[in-house]
C-alpha cells in the first residue's frame, strides 16, 4: 500500500530472515492457548492504562487532541519491539469541529459546553447578553406549557437536565432529541434568548445553549435566589472548524501467505470530554492482548490489525484505508473482524446473512463469507454456554468500508444506546466495564483468529475489487454512516437470543 507519510515504527526485518521464519519450527496458531492468554486482567489493564491517559490530557483521548495522540504513543510503545510484526502508522488528515463558550455571571466565569454536534447545530458565531433566570424545574420545562407564568423573554433561562417524557431512560435514541433539544423549543416558544442546562450531557439543535457541571448548575443557582435582584450574564459562542491531522496504526504479523490477509480493526479514538473506555477501549484492549498472544506463533494466513482513528468523526480513518488500497493490496484481504464496544451489555455477533432494507439506505448486505464468520462466534459461544444475539449489520461503525470493498466481515458488539446508560458520556470510564464480559468477548475472538488464521483460506471466499479508479487505486462502494435505530439498541429480551 501507499501510505501517506507512512512510518514504520517497528519489527523491520530482511527478506532473507522473514524466509527463514516460515520455514523454521514456528508453531501454528493454537485455539486453546490463544484462550488461556486471553485474561480479565490483560484486557483491564490495558483500560486501566487508557483511562490514565485521559486523567493527564483533559479527560479524553478524542481525535485531534493531546488524548489520542497518547493513545497512539501508548500502542505504539505496546507493540516495540517485535521481531515477528512490522508496525507503521498511516496518516490522513479529518475535519475537526467544536464550539467554545464563555459565560460570565455578575463578574464570574463558568464553564459551559455547547450542545455540539455538527450535525446538530448552525455554525454561526453569537453573543447572548440578559437577565439569568431559573426556568421551569424538572421535565416542565421540556414543554411550552411548562413555562406559563414564567417570565423568560429575551433572558437567559438556566433549567436542570432532568429527563424529558420519551427521553433516555424510554426510548435512548429519541434522548438525543428530548432531552435537549425539547427544551430548547419550549423555551424558545416562551421567547428566551439562551438555555443553560446543568447535569446534562446531551446535544441537540435548538436556539443558543450549553451545558454546566452540576456544582457550578447549584452555585449559579444558588445566586439567583439569594440576590433578591436581577443577575445578568453574556452567553458567548464560537464555531471553530479545520482539517488536523491524525493516524491510524497497523501492525502485521511477517509470517502467514501475503495474499490472504485476515484483518482485525477496533477505533482508538474517543468522543470529545469523556475517556471512551466502553467506547471504544475495550476492543483496543483486545487487539493489544490479541498482539501480545499471537507472538509466538507463525500464523498460515497473515494478520494485520489496526486501530483507527476518527471514528467518532464518521468513520474517517477506516474509510481512509480502505479508499486508498491498491487493487492488489484490496483483494489481498480475505475478510474483517470489528470490535466496538464489547466491554458490557449483551454477547452480540454481528449477522452475516444480512440483506439491505430498501427503506433503510443505510443497512448493509453481508458480503460473501460473512456467515462462516458469525457462525464461528456463534458455535464457540453457544458452546461454553453464553446466551448470543444477533447484532444487526449497518454502516455505523469500520466494517463499512470492508463491506463497500466487498470482503467478508464480522465481529462483537454488546449494545451502546439503552444497554450502556454512560454511552458517550462522561461516565464511560474505567468502572463502566464488566472484566468478565470482556473476558468472554476475548476468548471468543481468540478462538475465532486461531481458526482463522488457520482455515481463513478455505473457509472464506475471495473477493476481488469490483472497480478501481485511473490510479490503480480500488473504489469502493459507498457506505454512509448511520445511527442506529432504537430496536437495533433496546436490550435484547429472551426471544431474541440463541443458545438459550
Amino acid at each position: 500500500m501507499k501510505f501517506s507519510k507512512a512510518t514504520i515504527i517497528a519489527g523491520s526485518i530482511a527478506g532473507a530472515n522473514a524466509a527463514a521464519l516460515r520455514t523454521s519450527t514456528c508453531p501454528s496458531v493454537d485455539s486453546k492457548k490463544m484462550q488461556r492468554f486471553v485474561t480479565e486482567n490483560k484486557l483491564m489493564q490495558n483500560l486501566k492504562d487508557l483511562q490514565t491517559i485521559a486523567n493527564w490530557n483533559g479527560g479524553d483521548r478524542a481525535f485531534s487532541s493531546p488524548g489520542y495522540t497518547a493513545s497512539v504513543n501508548y500502542i505504539k510503545s505496546q507493540l516495540n519491539p517485535s521481531k515477528t510484526w512490522k508496525s507503521w502508522t498511516q496518516d490522513f488528515e479529518s475535519l475537526h469541529y467544536e464550539v467554545k463558550t464563555t459565560f460570565v455571571v455578575e463578574g464570574k466565569s463558568y464553564s459551559v459546553a455547547s450542545f455540539q454536534r455538527s450535525i446538530y447545530i448552525g455554525e454561526d458565531d453569537f453573543t447572548v447578553e440578559g437577565q439569568v433566570v431559573e426556568g421551569p424545574p424538572g421535565p416542565s420545562s421540556c414543554t411550552p406549557e411548562g413555562y406559563n407564568g414564567f417570565d423568560v423573554k429575551d433572558k437567559i433561562v438556566f433549567v436542570d437536565g432532568s429527563d424529558c417524557p420519551g427521553g433516555l431512560w424510554q426510548n435512548p435514541w429519541v434522548a438525543y432529541g428530548e432531552v435537549v433539544s425539547a427544551r430548547l423549543r419550549a423555551a424558545h416558544s416562551a421567547g428566551a434568548k439562551a438555555v443553560i442546562v446543568h447535569l446534562i450531557e446531551k446535544y441537540q439543535q435548538g436556539i443558543s445553549g450549553g451545558y454546566m457541571a452540576h456544582t457550578d448548575g447549584l452555585h449559579l443557582l444558588s445566586l439567583i435566589r439569594r440576590t433578591g435582584r436581577p443577575v445578568f450574564g453574556t452567553f458567548e459562542s464560537m464555531w471553530v472548524q479545520g482539517n488536523r491531522p491524525t493516524q491510524n496504526l497497523l501492525t502485521e504479523s511477517i509470517s502467514g501467505d501475503p495474499s490472504n490477509v485476515i484483518m482485525i480493526g477496533a477505533h482508538l479514538d474517543s468522543i470529545r470530554r469523556g475517556p471512551g473506555i466502553n467506547d471504544n477501549g475495550s476492543g483496543s484492549s483486545l487487539l493489544i492482548t490479541l498482539f501480545h498472544a499471537l507472538q509466538k506463533y507463525c500464523p498460515k494466513n497473515r494478520i494485520r490489525l489496526a486501530w483507527w482513528g476518527a471514528e467518532e468523526s464518521g468513520l474517517i480513518g477506516s474509510n481512509h484505508y480502505t479508499s486508498n488500497l491498491s487493487k492488489k493490496e484490496a483483494d489481498d484481504i480475505r475478510l474483517y473482524l470489528n470490535f466496538d464496544m464489547i466491554g458490557r451489555g449483551y454477547f452480540g455477533v454481528f449477522d452475516g446473512n444480512a440483506k439491505s432494507n430498501p427503506e433503510d439506505p443505510y443497512s448493509l448486505t453481508s458480503p460473501p463469507g460473512s456467515d462462516v464468520i458469525e457462525k464461528l462466534f456463534i458455535d464457540y459461544l453457544v458452546a461454553n454456554g453464553v446466551p448470543v444475539v444477533k447484532e444487526s449489520l449497518v454502516a455505523n461503525t469500520d466494517h463499512a468500508g470492508f463491506v463497500g470493498l466487498n470482503k467478508a466481515v464480522g465481529g462483537l458488539h454488546a449494545g451502546s444506546m439503552g444497554v450502556d446508560s454512560c454511552y458517550h458520556r462522561k461516565c464511560d470510564d474505567y468502572s463502566n466495564i464488566n472484566g468478565t464480559h470482556m473476558e468472554i468477548m476475548g476468548k471468543a475472538t481468540a478462538h475465532v483468529v486461531s481458526v482463522l488464521s488457520n482455515e481463513g483460506a478455505k473457509l472464506i471466499p475471495k473477493t476481488p475489487a469490483r472497480k478501481v479508479d485511473a490510479n490503480g487505486r480500488v473504489v469502493p462502494v459507498k457506505v454512509w454512516g448511520k445511527k442506529p435505530s432504537p430496536e437495533d439498541e433496546v436490550k435484547p429480551t429472551v426471544g431474541d437470543m440463541v443458545g438459550v
